[in-house]
């Protein structure tokens, strides 16, 4: 497991910053670039509930392990979940990776926003982890700084 990571600064206040990453719109405009059709469906409680699904209703499932708005969340990625809605927490695939954290930390920075995120994963997913986070934080920017 190798832990990536990415920052940006963006010219718009953390609320903006974490509104764009949240909001199921702006969230699906951003999270483009690891897949069409991203979505978050989640209860927004430590130790709920979070899913991060395809435009097919598949993804993961994974819980909020901290949160502090609008200044930081982290999510411990448990198994994956397919279209039906059925979860897998215990097959070898998953529990290779299962308990790896996605972590999102914004920093003030007299009325900008640092926007710091880490994510752990294999190996294989590395390349796509770079592109996704990329051009993904890169559209934060662009949707907090010209919406």
């Amino acid at each position: 497991m190798e832990t990536l990571s990415y920052e940006i600064v963006i010219n718009a206040s953390l609320q903006r910053v974490w509104d764009i990453l949240w909001n199921s719109e702006t969230y699906a405009q951003w999270t483009q670039f690891f897949g069409s059709g991203s979505e978050m469906k989640s209860d927004w409680k430590v130790g709920g509930k979070t899913f991060f699904l395809n435009g097919e209703g598949e993804g993961m499932v994974s819980t909020i392990d901290s949160i502090d708005e609008p200044n930081q969340i982290i999510f411990k990625h448990l198994g994956m979940v397919d279209k039906e809605g059925h979860e897998d927490l215990n097959s070898k695939e998953v529990t290779d990776w299962s308990g790896s954290f996605e972590k999102y930390l914004l920093i003030d920075l007299d009325g900008k926003t640092k926007l710091h995120a880490e994510v752990q994963t294999e190996k294989r997913w590395e390349e796509h982890m770079n592109m996704g986070f990329t051009k993904g934080l890169e559209m934060v920017k662009n949707l907090a700084e010209n919406q």
